[in-house]
């Protein structure tokens, strides 16, 4: 079998290539990335190719199956960019692997892309998919479910996954995740469960995590399944002020929500940060969703906890973990991440 994964060199894409790598159902793979990486994996062609502009039909034309990955968010204060790649790169996607025949295709959809829901129960992929409006990252999920929606609705010939994960740790993602959310004003060796006193118990504040790896699980899984549709994939337990409290010892604090998001709001303006608030109220509102599809159907189970998927995550922080692709590797932002500074903090 061939399978071609776009967006590969990032925090799920090498998790996927993991996985793929690791089934002898997988003959070749594919990995297709803006940046090519120098680092050579067994099964894995490298093709550097740009979801907006490459001839993608031909990079898939004879694949069994497309997962596509690829996403940005950074620049975050260039929306026209973002969804240049997001959308419109996604829509390109769709529309080549339907021209190529492939008759498999996996996209990775989010939680970002549900509507406000519930944080006292759990949702199934039936809840709706309208996204936070506030947030670009919701938004552009949002936005790509409805191309799947009518390229469905238009074929029968190709089968459509949507994997819809919660956030997504591993220690090898640590020096990109920083530098896509945190900046690079934040020292590692501040993140240390001994040095993080409070934890601000925001209401709202419930969420979800699971492992990379874990989630190329999924991946590799949905790839030979049967089944198609939507897939809520999270680990337990739910993460919140008072379990984080109590997994970093520290102390949950009362803090409004509408406080937290000044302050993000401040701080990204003010460049200390990449991320706009929007994140925020992405967190603060979307639904706690239930796997039960994913272990049903498609015979998932996540191997690790949503807490051990984070203490890995604050680990490699600390020590500044990464892994020799372009999004990944902790010496992209240069020496004192002057790199990272050039960029305006999220400006490109």
């Amino acid at each position: 079998m061939k399978v071609v994964v776009t967006g590969a060199t990032g925090n799920v894409g090498t998790s996927t290539l993991e996985a793929l790598r690791a089934d002898d159902r997988v003959d070749s793979i594919v990995g297709i990335a803006r940046r090519r990486p120098e680092i050579e994996l067994r099964k894995v062609a490298w093709v550097a190719a740009d979801v907006r502009s490459a001839d993608l039909v031909s990079l898939f034309r004879g694949a069994d199956a497309v997962i596509h990955l690829a996403w940005l968010i950074q620049p975050s204060r260039d929306e026209q960019e973002l969804e240049s790649v997001n959308v419109v790169g996604s829509e390109r996607v769709f529309g080549a692997a339907a021209d190529a025949g492939v008759t498999r295709l996996i996209y990775a959809s989010s939680v970002g892309a549900y509507s406000p829901g519930p944080k006292d129960r759990f949702v199934d992929e039936s809840h709706p998919t309208d996204g936070i409006e506030s947030s670009f990252y919701s938004r552009h999920k949002a936005a790509t479910e409805r191309t799947l929606d009518r390229l469905e609705s238009s074929t029968d010939a190709i089968s459509i996954v949507r994997l819809r994960p919660a956030l997504i740790f591993k220690r090898e993602a640590a020096s990109g995740i920083r530098r896509l959310f945190a900046g690079p004003f934040l020292p590692n060796a501040l993140v240390n469960r001994n040095l993080i006193p409070i934890v601000p118990a925001v209401p709202g504040l419930r969420f979800q995590a699971v492992h990379s790896l874990d989630v190329g699980d999924a991946y590799r899984r949905a790839v030979f399944s049967e089944a198609d549709g939507a897939f809520n994939i999270a680990a337990d337990p739910v993460l919140d002020p008072n379990r984080l409290a109590e997994l970093l010892g520290a102390r949950p604090v009362k803090l409004p929500g509408s406080v937290l998001r000044a302050a993000a709001g401040a701080t990204w303006r003010l460049r200390l940060q990449p991320s706009p608030p929007g994140w925020i109220d992405m967190a603060l509102n979307v639904p706690l969703m239930s796997s039960e599809r994913a272990k049903r159907e498609l015979d998932w189970e996540p191997r690790r906890s949503s807490e051990e998927a984070l203490l890995e995550l604050l680990d490699g922080l600390r020590h500044g973990e990464g892994f020799p692709t372009p999004p990944l590797d902790p010496g992209t932002g240069g020496p004192l991440r002057v790199r990272e500074l050039a960029t305006g903090v999220g400006a490109r």
